[in-house]
Protein backbone atom coordinates (compact mmCIF):
# COMPACT_ATOMS: atom_id res chain seq x y z
CA UNK A 1 0.00 0.00 0.00
CA UNK A 2 2.79 2.30 0.71
CA UNK A 3 4.43 1.71 -2.61
CA UNK A 4 1.90 2.69 -4.11
CA UNK A 5 0.89 5.51 -2.57
CA UNK A 6 4.79 6.64 -2.84
CA UNK A 7 4.10 6.12 -6.79
CA UNK A 8 0.90 8.05 -7.18
CA UNK A 9 2.15 10.96 -5.12
CA UNK A 10 5.06 10.66 -7.63
CA UNK A 11 2.76 10.73 -10.39
CA UNK A 12 1.28 13.68 -8.95
CA UNK A 13 4.77 15.69 -8.43
CA UNK A 14 6.19 14.95 -11.89
CA UNK A 15 2.74 16.04 -13.14
CA UNK A 16 3.06 19.27 -11.31
CA UNK A 17 6.46 20.11 -12.36
CA UNK A 18 5.82 19.34 -16.13
CA UNK A 19 2.48 21.84 -15.43
CA UNK A 20 4.72 24.47 -13.84
CA UNK A 21 7.80 24.16 -16.92
CA UNK A 22 4.70 24.63 -19.16
CA UNK A 23 4.12 28.10 -20.78
CA UNK A 24 1.55 30.37 -19.54
CA UNK A 25 -1.43 30.04 -22.40
CA UNK A 26 -1.93 33.26 -24.10
CA UNK A 27 -5.42 35.17 -24.82
CA UNK A 28 -5.74 33.39 -28.17
CA UNK A 29 -4.91 30.21 -26.71
CA UNK A 30 -7.88 30.65 -24.04
CA UNK A 31 -9.90 32.43 -26.59
CA UNK A 32 -9.59 29.18 -28.82
CA UNK A 33 -10.42 26.96 -25.81
CA UNK A 34 -13.45 29.18 -24.87
CA UNK A 35 -14.86 29.13 -28.05
CA UNK A 36 -14.33 25.28 -28.52
CA UNK A 37 -16.24 24.43 -25.16
CA UNK A 38 -18.88 26.25 -26.71
CA UNK A 39 -19.00 24.90 -29.66
CA UNK A 40 -19.41 21.56 -28.15
CA UNK A 41 -21.59 22.69 -25.72
CA UNK A 42 -24.45 24.31 -27.96
CA UNK A 43 -26.47 23.16 -30.80
CA UNK A 44 -29.03 25.07 -33.28
CA UNK A 45 -32.56 24.48 -32.07
CA UNK A 46 -35.85 26.67 -32.50
CA UNK A 47 -34.58 30.37 -32.90
CA UNK A 48 -31.24 29.53 -31.29
CA UNK A 49 -29.14 29.46 -33.70
CA UNK A 50 -24.95 28.86 -33.44
CA UNK A 51 -23.91 31.89 -35.76
CA UNK A 52 -24.07 33.74 -32.40
CA UNK A 53 -21.39 31.93 -31.33
CA UNK A 54 -19.47 33.87 -34.11
CA UNK A 55 -19.50 37.34 -33.76
CA UNK A 56 -19.44 39.52 -36.21
CA UNK A 57 -16.79 42.43 -36.68
CA UNK A 58 -18.58 45.01 -35.11
CA UNK A 59 -19.79 42.74 -32.63
CA UNK A 60 -16.37 41.90 -31.72
CA UNK A 61 -14.22 44.93 -31.75
CA UNK A 62 -16.92 46.25 -29.42
CA UNK A 63 -16.50 43.29 -26.99
CA UNK A 64 -12.76 43.73 -26.91
CA UNK A 65 -13.18 47.36 -26.11
CA UNK A 66 -15.42 46.24 -23.53
CA UNK A 67 -13.13 43.52 -21.82
CA UNK A 68 -9.68 45.67 -21.96
CA UNK A 69 -11.62 49.14 -21.02
CA UNK A 70 -9.92 50.59 -23.95
CA UNK A 71 -12.60 53.14 -26.10
CA UNK A 72 -12.56 52.32 -29.88
CA UNK A 73 -9.85 54.11 -31.88
CA UNK A 74 -12.33 57.23 -33.52
CA UNK A 75 -11.77 55.86 -36.83
CA UNK A 76 -12.28 52.27 -35.74
CA UNK A 77 -16.17 54.14 -34.31
CA UNK A 78 -16.26 55.86 -37.73
CA UNK A 79 -15.79 53.08 -39.66
CA UNK A 80 -18.80 50.79 -37.74
CA UNK A 81 -21.29 53.34 -37.59
CA UNK A 82 -20.59 53.71 -41.35
CA UNK A 83 -21.10 49.82 -42.22
CA UNK A 84 -24.06 50.17 -40.49
CA UNK A 85 -25.46 53.16 -41.59
CA UNK A 86 -25.20 50.88 -44.93
CA UNK A 87 -28.04 48.79 -44.00
CA UNK A 88 -30.72 51.00 -43.26
CA UNK A 89 -33.60 51.02 -45.62
CA UNK A 90 -36.81 53.28 -45.75
CA UNK A 91 -39.98 51.54 -45.58
CA UNK A 92 -40.89 49.61 -48.42
CA UNK A 93 -44.57 52.04 -49.06
CA UNK A 94 -42.30 55.09 -47.89
CA UNK A 95 -45.34 54.75 -44.60
CA UNK A 96 -42.89 54.96 -41.30
CA UNK A 97 -46.08 54.46 -38.89
CA UNK A 98 -48.27 51.59 -38.09
CA UNK A 99 -50.44 50.99 -34.95
CA UNK A 100 -49.39 52.23 -31.98
CA UNK A 101 -51.62 49.78 -30.19
CA UNK A 102 -49.81 46.94 -31.48
CA UNK A 103 -46.82 48.91 -30.69
CA UNK A 104 -47.14 48.68 -27.30
CA UNK A 105 -47.71 44.63 -27.54
CA UNK A 106 -44.12 44.81 -29.59
CA UNK A 107 -42.70 46.68 -27.06
CA UNK A 108 -43.69 45.00 -23.96
CA UNK A 109 -42.96 41.77 -24.88
CA UNK A 110 -40.06 39.87 -24.39
CA UNK A 111 -40.95 37.02 -26.21
CA UNK A 112 -38.38 35.05 -29.22
CA UNK A 113 -34.48 34.21 -29.61
CA UNK A 114 -34.80 31.27 -27.70
CA UNK A 115 -34.28 27.56 -27.98
CA UNK A 116 -37.56 27.31 -27.63
CA UNK A 117 -39.03 29.43 -29.68
CA UNK A 118 -40.19 27.79 -32.52
CA UNK A 119 -38.23 29.09 -35.79
CA UNK A 120 -41.14 30.96 -37.62
CA UNK A 121 -42.38 32.73 -34.07
CA UNK A 122 -43.31 36.33 -33.86
CA UNK A 123 -40.80 38.15 -31.44
CA UNK A 124 -40.90 40.67 -29.49
CA UNK A 125 -39.37 43.97 -29.07
CA UNK A 126 -38.44 43.60 -25.05
CA UNK A 127 -37.99 47.43 -24.88
CA UNK A 128 -39.62 47.71 -21.38
CA UNK A 129 -36.45 45.65 -20.25
CA UNK A 130 -33.89 49.27 -20.85
CA UNK A 131 -36.50 51.82 -21.19
CA UNK A 132 -39.57 53.44 -19.43
CA UNK A 133 -42.30 53.60 -22.26
CA UNK A 134 -45.17 54.86 -19.96
CA UNK A 135 -45.49 57.17 -16.94
CA UNK A 136 -47.83 54.41 -15.40
CA UNK A 137 -45.39 51.59 -15.50
CA UNK A 138 -43.72 50.55 -12.20
CA UNK A 139 -40.86 48.09 -13.14
CA UNK A 140 -38.78 48.73 -16.34
CA UNK A 141 -34.65 48.81 -17.37
CA UNK A 142 -32.58 52.28 -16.88
CA UNK A 143 -30.03 50.84 -18.83
CA UNK A 144 -31.78 53.25 -22.58
CA UNK A 145 -32.89 56.26 -21.38
CA UNK A 146 -36.80 57.01 -20.81
CA UNK A 147 -39.34 56.60 -24.17
CA UNK A 148 -42.17 58.37 -22.37
CA UNK A 149 -43.50 61.83 -23.96
CA UNK A 150 -40.53 60.60 -26.92
CA UNK A 151 -42.67 62.09 -29.73
CA UNK A 152 -44.05 65.30 -27.45
CA UNK A 153 -40.38 66.49 -26.19
CA UNK A 154 -39.17 66.39 -30.10
CA UNK A 155 -42.12 69.00 -31.28
CA UNK A 156 -44.11 65.98 -33.51
CA UNK A 157 -47.33 67.25 -33.64
CA UNK A 158 -48.02 64.99 -37.06
CA UNK A 159 -45.66 62.37 -38.07
CA UNK A 160 -46.46 63.33 -41.94
CA UNK A 161 -45.08 66.50 -41.91
CA UNK A 162 -42.35 68.00 -43.71
CA UNK A 163 -41.23 69.26 -40.08
CA UNK A 164 -40.88 65.95 -37.97
CA UNK A 165 -39.51 64.13 -41.12
CA UNK A 166 -35.55 64.62 -39.58
CA UNK A 167 -36.72 62.79 -36.13
CA UNK A 168 -38.72 60.03 -37.54
CA UNK A 169 -35.88 58.87 -39.95
CA UNK A 170 -33.63 59.26 -37.43
CA UNK A 171 -36.02 57.07 -34.94
CA UNK A 172 -36.29 54.26 -37.78
CA UNK A 173 -32.74 54.40 -38.31
CA UNK A 174 -32.02 53.86 -34.57
CA UNK A 175 -34.24 50.83 -34.44
CA UNK A 176 -33.62 49.33 -37.38
CA UNK A 177 -29.55 49.57 -36.45
CA UNK A 178 -28.67 51.56 -33.60
CA UNK A 179 -24.83 51.07 -34.30
CA UNK A 180 -25.41 53.72 -37.48
CA UNK A 181 -25.56 56.55 -34.71
CA UNK A 182 -22.99 54.94 -31.95
CA UNK A 183 -20.76 52.40 -32.90
CA UNK A 184 -21.02 50.20 -29.77
CA UNK A 185 -24.37 50.66 -28.75
CA UNK A 186 -25.97 48.24 -26.54
CA UNK A 187 -29.33 48.79 -28.40
CA UNK A 188 -30.49 44.88 -30.46
CA UNK A 189 -30.46 45.98 -34.42
CA UNK A 190 -33.40 44.84 -34.70
CA UNK A 191 -33.99 44.86 -38.49
CA UNK A 192 -30.65 44.41 -39.48
CA UNK A 193 -30.22 41.04 -37.28
CA UNK A 194 -34.35 40.12 -38.22
CA UNK A 195 -35.36 40.22 -34.50
CA UNK A 196 -38.42 42.54 -35.41
CA UNK A 197 -40.59 42.82 -39.12
CA UNK A 198 -40.91 46.06 -40.77
CA UNK A 199 -44.57 45.99 -39.69
CA UNK A 200 -43.44 45.41 -36.42
CA UNK A 201 -41.27 48.55 -36.35
CA UNK A 202 -43.94 50.89 -37.91
CA UNK A 203 -45.79 49.74 -35.02
CA UNK A 204 -43.25 50.52 -32.58
CA UNK A 205 -42.55 53.60 -34.00
CA UNK A 206 -46.67 54.81 -33.97
CA UNK A 207 -45.98 54.23 -30.10
CA UNK A 208 -42.96 56.53 -29.65
CA UNK A 209 -44.38 59.28 -32.53
CA UNK A 210 -48.19 59.14 -32.88
CA UNK A 211 -49.19 62.10 -30.88
CA UNK A 212 -52.38 59.64 -29.92
CA UNK A 213 -50.22 56.86 -28.38
CA UNK A 214 -50.34 56.92 -24.25
CA UNK A 215 -46.06 57.66 -24.75
CA UNK A 216 -47.27 61.22 -25.60
CA UNK A 217 -49.69 61.85 -23.20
Amino acid sequence: MKRQYSIALSAIVVALLTACAAPMPTSADLDKLTQDILGRSFRAEGQANLDRLSPDEDNRLCAEADRTGVALDAKVAEAIEARNMQTIKPPVDGKYLGDYKEGEKVAQSGAGKTWTDKADSVNGGNCYNCHQISKEELSYGTLGPSLYNYGKMRGVTNPNSAESKPIVEYTWGKIQNARAYNACSNMPRFAHKGILTEVQIKHVMALLLDPASPVNK
